[in-house]
């Protein structure tokens, strides 16, 4: 009698085979979120959250070792809404190198803004924790703890907003311009991209609109003016004699004088 071989299993391509185990996995991963709906809502979120974070311009922040930014983040919010207001916006930046800015401007705005900065890792966890108690105190946004890391991060990618996810990734891109770029690099940026007044972006250009003169011939008093404007640089002007701009000049003056500046 002949024996009868079986026939063998027709063999799926690879490609076929993984098509069919990820329907397999989504199906599976679809009812597994109508049986938990709690469950699946927080794994959404954070699954947003994880894509948004791994979509940061990271090449843009490796980019800026070589290469200066353009137009940032928060003139064009700013250029946006002056349109809706139907107000015109004229923008005035002219950049100039770090080695170009009078220490004492330099000096001046380290001590206003970021008086750790050349030793810390991008985060100032004292100034941060001080925030957090007094902003609690007070029920109220009464002090910030931005670092020079973090507001160039914020004025170059993202907004003005204070949103926990807006915040969450200003320390992600803050961490990683400081493992990027040199002290000096993130400093240069900063005091070239910085408001110092509507549409006035860098000290060069704020140099000429308050002064009318260049940077490099700032004087120490002039220096300290332009540092005590930096929080409110639509509010108040370096050039005139306000009872806020001369009290926190005289302040930024005498911490400089303090660290032997």
């Amino acid at each position: 009698m002949e024996e009868i071989n079986p026939q063998p299993a027709v063999q799926q391509p690879p490609a076929v085979q993984s098509v069919s185990r990820l329907r397999i996995a989504a199906v599976k991963f679809i009812q597994f979120l109508k049986r938990n709906p709690i469950k699946s809502v927080v794994i959404l979120f954070v699954a947003v959250i994880l894509l948004q974070i791994i979509f940061l311009p990271y090449g843009d922040v490796k980019q800026l070792k070589t290469k200066n930014p353009g137009e940032t983040a928060f003139m064009r919010e700013y250029a946006d809404r002056a349109k809706k207001e139907n107000r015109p916006f004229h923008k005035k930046q002219n950049w100039i190198s770090l080695k170009s800015i009078p220490k004492d401007a330099i000096d001046a705005v380290v001590v206003a803004e970021d008086g750790t900065f050349w030793w810390h890792d991008g985060f100032d966890w004292f100034e941060f924790k001080e925030s957090v108690e007094r902003n609690f105190e007070e029920g109220r946004a009464a002090r910030g703890a931005s670092t020079i890391t973090q507001q160039l991060v914020k004025n170059l990618y993202l907004s003005s907003s204070k949103n926990p996810l807006r915040k969450l990734k200003e320390w992600v891109l803050t961490w990683y311009m400081e493992q990027q770029l040199g002290k000096s690099r993130i400093l240069e940026i900063y005091f070239n991209v910085i408001e110092w007044g509507d549409g006035v972006y860098g000290i060069e250009a704020a140099s000429q609109y308050y002064f009318d003169k260049p940077a490099t011939d700032l004087n120490r008093d002039e220096c300290t003016r332009l540092a005590a404007i930096i929080p409110s640089p639509r509010k108040h002007r370096a050039d005139v004699d306000s009872k806020y701009v001369l009290r926190r000049s005289k302040l930024i003056l005498e911490r400089m004088e303090a660290r032997g500046m």
